[in-house]
């Protein structure tokens, strides 16, 4: 048996990528790779974290937190990109790990990317539920209060008395019907989700058209606000305003960044990955942080800070136009289903890109045979997805969706510094690969991104510290006893 950080040959990861019975179909042009950034993107972090981000951290200059989150997402993004054109194969940082740094430090960034696609999958899925509650309001129609919340959580009745939920159903069904679509193949996958992103890309450039005049300059006054101890409603303190106002926002913020990373766990589905992998990539990371940077200046502009820290607090997007947008209701109904939109095509493509991971994964032995069967007719991982279903439905079902909300920032975010650390060694170690995309300024592009990625960790606190521990305990239990046994690299 061969050594814990044994590397895959990257002659045998390319050969992998080649056309046989039992790989996925190339169905993917850079458009769709683009409309699949885009679709995991935006969603919960422009409608909900923008304005807690102004709320507790940096006032109207959220903006600049939008700038600083990006910049950290583009060191990583272009490390994507080059490993992306050079290695295009399914499993995203996975892959790139198992060439670069063995099997030991792979296995922890496979079993690390669940808790950004299969738990950030269930998360939004609960938050759909939410949302979806406020679309039935529209036509005074309502779920039980039962029915939509997990049963660790309480709510009261009419008459003011407590009783628990039994389940939250509407994120089991959605997660249902997604992945059902899943299974019937990625290119039908693609074409709804491209319905999902133009439909919800619209509404977000008609709020910015529309509420660009109304926005009141005294909201924007001082854009950096001083520095200052804010405390929010759970009695959480916040450094608001100034320098760390700002890195707090971006902290913030960087949930409206996940998603662009999934795009590269689509690289064996794509029809020209060496050119489309870098341009779906890049390109849904550029668009969204241009729509990103103008929302917030719009949504700031037309609502106060206070408005954010009381009754706008929640749905502020909805609160912010239905309460200083006059006549334009209509706009607040159709933000609401944008925001149903842009949760389903998050999740759609979480799912997409959990299955993927594991799939590579079980080519390489390391996890069940079943995770890599393929449907004998829509040639997708069936059985993968039916078995995901179980577990995100699972816990968008019956657990709170705050519990485990910064866990997917940090697996999201060590992944990214691996990926960037990946690149840097290839460049030593195998510089006489063809790279159809290069970083520029290697290694300190590479080194930046470490950095910043490091930075928005340590800002994430000590207890989320102590989960990931936790979580990678588990997963390391799984690999001894399992999947460095059954390895087909450890076992040639």
């Amino acid at each position: 048996m061969k050594g814990l950080f044994t590397k895959k040959p990257l002659s045998k990861l390319i050969l992998d990528s080649g056309d046989g019975v039992n790989n996925l179909k190339r169905t993917l042009g850079a458009g769709n790779l683009v409309a699949l950034g885009v679709g995991a993107i935006i969603g919960a972090g422009l409608f909900v974290r923008t304005a807690a981000a102004a709320a507790n951290n940096a006032g109207p200059s959220v903006t600049i937190g939008f700038i600083v989150a990006a910049i950290g997402c583009a060191f990583a993004g272009l490390c994507y990109a080059e490993f992306a054109s050079m290695i295009p194969i399914a499993g995203s940082a996975y892959t790139y790990s198992y060439a670069t740094m063995g099997e030991l430090v792979a296995w922890i960034i496979g079993w690390d990317l669940v808790l950004e696609y299969a738990v950030g999958a269930a998360t939004v899925g609960i938050a759909w539920s939410e949302y979806l509650n406020k679309l039935l309001e529209i036509f005074n129609l309502h779920i039980p209060e039962e029915w939509c919340h997990s049963p660790f959580e309480t709510f009261k009745d009419a008459a003011g008395m407590s009783h628990h939920a039994y389940m939250n159903v509407p994120a089991l069904f959605i997660i249902f019907m997604l992945t059902l679509l899943l299974i019937r193949g990625t290119k039908e996958s693609a074409f709804v989700n491209g319905i999902i992103v133009i439909t919800k890309v619209t509404i977000v450039v008609l709020f910015i058209i529309f509420g660009w005049s109304y926005i009141v300059p005294a909201n924007h006054i001082p854009y950096i606000p001083a520095p200052t101890t804010y405390t929010d409603t759970q009695g959480v303190a916040h450094n608001y305003g100034g320098i760390w106002g700002i890195l707090g926002a971006a902290g913030t913020v960087f949930f409206a960044f996940i998603g662009f990373d999934a795009v590269s766990t689509a690289a064996q589905e794509a029809k020209n990955p060496k050119k489309d992998m870098p341009i779906g990539i890049l390109g849904s990371l550029v668009i969204c942080t241009i729509l990103y940077i103008l929302f917030a200046h719009v949504l700031t502009g037309v609502a106060s800070v206070n408005d954010f820290r009381t009754q706008g607090r929640e749905a502020s997007v909805t609160y912010a136009i239905k309460t200083y947008m006059t006549n334009y209701g209509w706009l607040a109904n159709l933000v609401t289903v944008a925001i149903l939109f842009g949760f389903s095509s998050v999740i759609l493509v979480m799912l997409m890109g959990q299955s993927r991971v594991f799939y590579s994964m079980s080519r390489d032995g390391l996890v069940p045979k079943l995770f890599s069967d393929l449907h004998p007719k829509f040639q997708t991982p069936y059985k993968s997805n039916w078995i995901f279903l179980v577990l995100v439905g699972a816990f968008a079902a019956f657990v709170p969706g705050d519990i485990v909300g910064d866990m997917t920032s940090i697996g999201t975010l060590f992944a990214f510094i691996l990926v960037c650390a990946g690149v840097w060694i290839m460049r030593v170690k195998n510089p006489e690969i063809p790279r159809q995309f290069k970083v520029p300024m290697v290694p300190l592009i590479p080194i930046l991104g470490i950095v910043v990625c490091a930075l928005m960790i340590a800002g994430l606190g000590w207890t989320n510290w102590l989960r990931l521990i936790a979580w990678l305990i588990i997963g390391l239990v799984i690999y001894f006893s399992y999947s460095r046994k059954n390895s087909k690299l450890n076992n040639e």
